[in-house]
Parts: C-alpha cells; structure tokens; sequence
C-alpha cells in the first residue's frame, strides 16, 4: 500500500470521528484542508465547500470536476458500535460515513493529490469535498458552481463498486391534498376525505409513465407520507399525502410536475422543487471507454447524488456499496479503498 493511500485511509478515520451531519460541516472542513495542504495543495474554501485545482491549470484545457461529499445523516438508533468511533476490524472500517461517502472522498482527494503537480495533462483537474449533499442544501455544490472553473465533465464519487453509473435518476417531492367535508364522526358523511384518499392512492399506485429509459427503466413514483385528522370523533376537511417521484432521463422535471397536476385526482399537487434532475453522460465519452478497456461495468442509478445540480455530463463512480449507506453500523472495506484509487488513476491516466 502507497503512503498516499494510508494517508488517505488515516483521513477518513480522522472524518468519521469528527461529527458532520449537514450544514454542520467546518471541522471536517478543516480536516480536508489540512490533509490537502500537508500534501503541498493550494486550498480554497467557501463556505465548507474546501476545492482546488490542479497546479498547471490550463484555461484553455478541458476540465475534469471531481467531487464527493464530506457531510452525513444522523445515525439511526439500530447502531451497535459508537457511530463516531473508527475501528478497522478484517478489512472493515466502521463508522458513519465511511461508505456514504467517505471511502469515495479520500480516494478522490489521493487521487487528486497524484496528479496535482503533473504538466501537460490534456484536461485540468478541480477537486470540491461538498457540503450538504444529504440534505440537498443551497450551501453545497450547487452553489460551487459560479465559483469554480467551468467544469466539462464531472467524476462524482459515491459507492457503486467502482463500476460506472453512467445514468442517475432525478427527484421531485410533491405535496397533495384530497379534500372532503369536515363533520362529527356520529352523523353521516358522504364526503369523508379519508375515504375520498382510497381512490386517490390507487391511482399513483396503478400510474404508468409512457415513456422508459434504456439505462435508467421506468420512472418510479411512491405515495411516501400520508397525515390527516387530529382525534377520534371528528371527520377530516383533508388528507395531506407527499409522494416521491424518481425521474428518468426521458422526462425533465417540470414535464412531470405538469403531467401530474394535469392528470393526478388530487384537489392539488404541487412540487417542492425542480432542481434535481436526472443526468448522464455519453456512452463514448473517454471517461466511459477508459473505464470499460479496464473491465468496468456501466448501469443506471435509482439513487440520487450532486450529480443533480450539474448540468454538464457526469458519472457515478466509487468505492463501497450503495446498500451499506444510512444503515446501522455502516463500514467500508480498506480493500474497497485501495482498489478505487487505483482504479481512479487507471481511468485518468487514460484520458489525462
């Protein structure tokens, strides 16, 4: 193993015993920019985003965006072992984050810290550890964007076992309501919203979009959330219901929110935004045919990442496995570690 390499797996420990759950992210920050700077990077930071360029950066060169994310969840209450404890025990390192997405982080910033320094690379290199990726925050990479070099295409690493996710799914949360008559649960109702939902929820169950994807199938819709009344003895005037749509690239965004409150049997459906939107990138870009001449796969993801707010071509690719994420004792294999900065150096060494 590379002192690169351990370096990086010491990092990541350091990430996990340092609590960093969204918008809370400065002292991993901090972490991240000593590591880069130990390592002889010029750093930058705004806000906890912590970024930098390759030392010959080339304004007139293409550039390669890699990025991951530095914040987590809260751990869930099934955790056996101290979430914020690192502990390697045959080849697992256990902690929170350590799969989503700090395996995928540290391999990026190592890898990032190879080719820091080399000239004449054919595409420059920004590295940005993100904020807010759980939480899909303003603060995260969304607002890197007017900051950072404009960015051609774009590695985002999150776990697939360093195999290329070279489509994602997009997300829209919609808000609904079904209304009806409010009355005394004693007398008669004829309208009671509670009952008017049992039609409503057979429709988004039984719904069928038109049109599928060849990477990423069909577009999967989830009636997720459901409120209504506050006691025993009193109908309803509404049953409030929120449902998780995940977008294929065959649909924008707001092509599903106007074909939903165009056809749904809601009294109203309304997004709670449009911004995370499917992505992609070209079967026959370099980053694709590097990594499948070195036998990667390539598949669609249901689950969503950054890779939302970018707008140019992007691909999914890390260690760890996309299950472990927010479940109770999450953990990464070292191996799993090692194998993807290899791999990450094996596809840029390709193109670069």
């Amino acid at each position: 193993m590379s002192s690169l390499t351990t370096d990086a797996i010491e990092l990541l420990k350091e990430l996990i015993q340092t609590p960093s759950f969204s918008s809370e992210e400065d002292q991993t920050a901090r972490h991240i920019s000593n590591w880069l700077e130990a390592h002889g990077v010029e750093v930058k930071q705004t806000d906890y985003n912590v970024w930098a360029i390759n030392k010959y950066f080339d304004e007139s060169k293409p550039t390669i965006l890699l990025n991951s994310h530095h914040d987590t969840v809260k751990p869930n209450k099934a955790y056996t072992r101290d979430p914020f404890t690192a502990t390697i025990e045959d080849d697992k390192l256990y902690g929170l984050g350590s799969n989503d997405a700090g395996g995928c982080l540290v391999s990026l910033l190592a890898t990032f810290v190879h080719f820091y320094d080399k000239k004449n690379l054919k595409y420059n290199l920004v590295i940005v550890a993100s904020a807010e990726e759980e939480s899909s925050g303003d603060k995260g990479l969304v607002s890197m964007i007017p900051v950072i070099p404009k960015i051609d295409v774009a590695i985002v690493g999150e776990p697939t076992q360093m195999h290329l996710a070279v489509a994602e799914k997009g997300l829209v949360v919609f808000d609904a309501i079904v209304k009806g008559t409010a009355s005394h649960a004693a007398h008669p109702n004829s309208d009671n919203a509670i009952y008017n939902c049992i039609k409503v929820l057979e429709w988004f169950k039984n719904y069928k979009f038109e049109k599928g994807s060849k990477a990423l199938g069909d577009v999967k819709m989830t009636v997720t959330q459901i409120k209504a009344g506050q006691q025993h003895n009193a109908v309803p005037s509404q049953v409030d219901l929120v449902i998780d749509v995940r977008v294929n690239d065959a649909y924008s965004n707001k092509e599903i929110a106007d074909l939903l409150q165009k056809e749904s049997p809601c009294d109203s459906i309304k997004p709670r935004g449009l911004k995370l939107n499917s992505s992609s990138i070209p079967m026959d870009h370099d980053i694709v045919k590097a990594g499948l001449a070195i036998g990667r796969e390539t598949y669609g993801s249901p689950t969503l990442s950054d890779q939302a707010v970018l707008t140019c071509p992007s691909v999914k690719l890390g260690p760890g496995l996309s299950q472990r994420s927010h479940t109770a004792d999450e953990f990464i294999y070292v191996s799993e570690i090692v194998e993807g900065i290899e791999i990450y150096k094996q596809i840029l060494e390709k193109i670069l």
